[in-house]
């Protein structure tokens, strides 16, 4: 525990109590985000004079006033300054095929500059918005920082989007480059990527140029003339090109979440927010120090894409890029990964822990898993039995899972497990460090012992800067219930012995016969069932109970969707619920909507289920499950 940085920051400052540590973090958090700042060495132009400024209204408060600073300067030349820094390596990919590529930090700044350069050259400058629709392929993080560089903005979308979703993005940020690639391998097939951005650039009528990145050096890739570039011609200009001044609170990444209703929300994250926040998070949290290896399975486009490149790059260490599947070509694809590498620190969801499940302990006995420290989730709650299996099984007992849930918005978390403290399985220590977090009941008072919504009750480094040229919605989406109060739209129980729970989206909470009903409790009896793979649980109308549960299961292979284990389910259900909390119904389905970092769509199930309109779907991997899903109720 002594060599965690979280305890030599407290240390430090004079504490070696943790609790006092965080008690003063959210009395004081001008004091505590400048003492972050501080011990992260962050490089300034120019010094703030003020940590924080709330005059224009909480929901919109600045941080560091008047500093200058630059992401991709503190990702990579303060580094690069110091030769035994430089030669470090900070990121690794690897293909679906195998082939692997290794960047230095000083390789990656070199590569950082020259395209800093080639963007010049198409006369993007500070303020333009670069669109980023990439693989997991270095060129991904080198178009980040190279944009964060010059001063531009850039904006990832999901690599598995189709064009209308991409060319959604593009018409909102008006995005002037488009960055793409030839296509890209997965599973061992070829997906070609260069037509959908065709499509998406055609309906963006901003789009000047489309940079194309060879990942598969595709002959028939389609081409044209007078707008595109390749990715080669534009990276010639090696010189060093320095890092834009820019204001602290200046953006430099738009990130779009999917909503229930309407368009996606574009958040807004500056220079000295999501790097800071993320860097936090990563290097004192979940203890990644430099010359660790961070890899979280995850797609730029999610926010723990961008949180894995500066959680590392700004805390010295290195991050993996993997282009693949975590059970392709064999199902310890995950766990070679780790051996090959080295991995130390390793985020994965619960969804993918019980897929690999399925396959048993003996794929990750065959490899050396020992360079693990930590294991990091975030996405979705966790049920006990993949808990406790990644933590025996995999972990040996000795590897911590530390659990972690914030979004989008918050530039990283707001609950998280804490490694200097033991934890329940499936829990969370609770509120973060700078995180002034409480859960509410219905009329807005504090509650211990029950699920209630879970707030922030003063702003925080990360926090988004608003909406893109949507401030009404963003205030209206998180600060119109309770005056000041960021509500984040988790329903959590917070115990009394201190650990903390998320039992799912409060859109997505139960009200059965007056009591709310987190869809995870009920989930999780179905998975502790040995013929449940995962589960899915919504509520919809009924004429006694004001709303009924229905349940939608996976089975593991071997296991018959017969009627005697429906009633073998339910009866479980009742045993440990009670009988009012009986669901309607439950259904077996062949799969789950699901984004591509796992995250189960309950609002898809439900739309789909009662033929409702489910909103933007187009972050879902497997849009064939929806379908699946109102087969059963058609």
């Amino acid at each position: 525990m002594k060599e965690m940085k979280l305890y030599q920051l407290m240390k430090k400052h004079g504490m070696m109590d943790y609790d006092e540590f965080h008690k003063r973090s959210v009395q004081d958090t001008a004091w505590f985000w400048k003492a972050v700042e501080e011990d992260m060495e962050l490089d300034w132009f120019q010094p703030y004079r003020q940590v924080k400024d709330s005059s224009n209204g909480v929901p919109w408060t600045r941080w560091f006033v008047d500093g200058k600073i630059n992401v991709a300067h503190n990702c990579l030349d303060r580094f690069v300054k110091n030769p035994d820094v430089r030669h470090r390596l900070a990121l690794i990919w690897e293909g679906d095929d195998g082939e692997v590529r290794k960047l230095t930090y000083q390789q990656l700044w070199e590569e950082v500059n020259a395209l800093a350069n080639g963007l010049r050259k198409l006369n993007v400058g500070p303020g333009d918005r670069i669109a980023i629709y990439l693989p997991m392929v270095a060129e991904n993080v080198i178009t980040m920082l190279a944009a964060a560089r010059i001063g531009a903005v850039f904006t990832p979308c999901f690599s598995g989007y189709g064009a209308d979703a991409v060319a959604t993005r593009l018409r909102d940020c008006e995005a002037k480059v488009l960055v793409t690639a030839d296509g890209f391998l997965r599973r061992g097939k070829v997906i070609p990527m260069k037509e959908e951005a065709d499509k998406a650039a055609d309906l963006a009528p901003s789009v000047e140029k489309v940079v194309i990145v060879n990942r598969l050096q595709r002959k028939d890739c389609p081409r044209n003339g007078k707008r595109d570039v390749d990715w080669a011609d534009l990276i010639t200009d090696v010189k060093a090109h320095s890092s834009e001044a820019t204001d602290a609170d200046t953006p430099f990444m738009i990130i779009y979440t999917s909503g229930t209703t309407g368009r996606p929300k574009g958040t807004v994250h500056v220079h000295a927010g999501f790097p800071v926040k993320s860097g936090f998070d990563a290097g004192y949290m979940m203890d990644v120090k430099e010359g660790d290896i961070l890899f979280w399975m995850t797609d730029m486009g999610w926010m723990m894409g961008p949180w894995m490149v500066f959680g590392a790059l700004m805390n010295g260490a290195t991050m993996l890029l993997f282009e693949g599947t975590p059970d392709y070509p064999e199902p310890d694809r995950l766990w070679k990964l780790v051996e090959t590498h080295g991995v130390t620190h390793l985020g994965v969801s619960p969804t993918a822990i019980r897929a690999l499940m399925k396959h048993g302990e003996d794929w990750v006995n065959r490899h050396d898993l020992s360079s693990l420290k930590v294991f990091g989730s975030t996405g979705e709650p966790w049920n006990p039995e993949p808990w406790q299996w990644l933590f025996e099984q995999v972990g040996k007992k000795r590897v911590p899972i530390w659990n972690y849930s914030g979004g989008t918005e918050i530039s990283g978390g707001i609950l998280a497990g804490n490694l200097m403290k033991p934890i329940a399985p499936c829990s969370f220590n609770g509120p973060m460090p700078g995180m002034d977090v409480e859960v509410l009941d219905g009329e807005g008072q504090p509650v211990r012992g029950e699920v209630g919504e879970l707030v922030i009750r003063q702003p925080w480094v990360g926090m988004t800067s608003g909406f893109w040229k949507d401030p009404q919605r963003y205030e209206e989406t998180y600060w119109s219930r309770w005056p000041d109060h960021w509500v984040h739209g988790d329903w959590v129980l917070a115990e009394n012995e201190g650990f903390w729970y998320i039992t799912g989206r409060s859109d997505d909470t139960l009200k059965i016969a007056g009591k709310r009903l987190g869809p995870a409790e009920v989930e999780s009896i179905l998975v502790d069932h040995a013929a449940v793979l995962e589960a899915a649980t919504i509520g919809v109308p009924d004429p006694d109970k004001g709303e009924a549960a229905v349940c939608f299961a996976v089975l593991k292979p071997g296991f018959v969707p017969d009627e005697g284990l429906k009633q073998n389910l339910m009866t479980s259900i009742v045993e440990k619920m009670g009988k009012a909390l009986k669901p309607k119904e439950i259904h077996f389905v062949s799969d789950l909507p699901k984004t591509r970092n796992g995250k189960i769509l309950r609002r898809a199930i439900k739309a789909a289920y009662t033929g409702k309109e489910a909103g933007d779907l187009s972050s879902l991997e497997n849009p064939q499950a929806v379908e699946a899903v109102r087969g059963v109720h058609s």
